[in-house]
């Protein structure tokens, strides 16, 4: 089965935000370090997120790394994570877990076309998008 999976590079963050969205997703959380790979070129960087990966129950697998500082890092922009679907609790939880600490473009309330929606961006600059889908 191939998989289409966001991918978020961040510059020394990676770890606490994959541990903040484990957190709210739940699943399985891996973390590979520069170290522990031999990889890093800096040794203040050896603890840093070569790696890292999460799979929650709902399917999601969301990876992540952190940008050594020899290289170059522009901050995310012009592309949301989405998630919607059809449990209103759910997708509240998140929405709820999410905005905590970010800003909030766009609060998770009925648009004109029905359903839910509502746009943040995370606390770690990450913009998401979540929508319950009209009965």
């Amino acid at each position: 089965m191939t998989r289409l999976n966001p991918y978020i590079s961040f510059r020394d963050q990676a770890r606490p935000a994959l541990e903040f969205y484990h957190s709210v997703f739940g699943g399985e959380l891996d973390l590979d370090t520069f170290a522990a790979f031999d990889m890093g070129q800096d040794s203040r960087e050896n603890d840093l997120i070569m790696h890292g990966q999460l799979e929650t129950p709902a399917g999601f697998v969301l990876m992540a790394a952190d940008t050594p500082s020899s290289m170059p890092y522009t901050p995310a922009a012009g592309v949301s994570i989405s998630i919607s679907g059809n449990d209103e609790a759910e997708l509240e939880r998140y929405w709820d877990a999410l905005a905590d600490g970010g800003t909030v473009g766009m609060p998770f309330e009925t648009p004109p076309w029905g359903g839910r929606f509502g746009m943040l961006t995370d606390r770690f600059g990450i913009d998401w998008m979540v929508a319950l889908n009209a009965s």
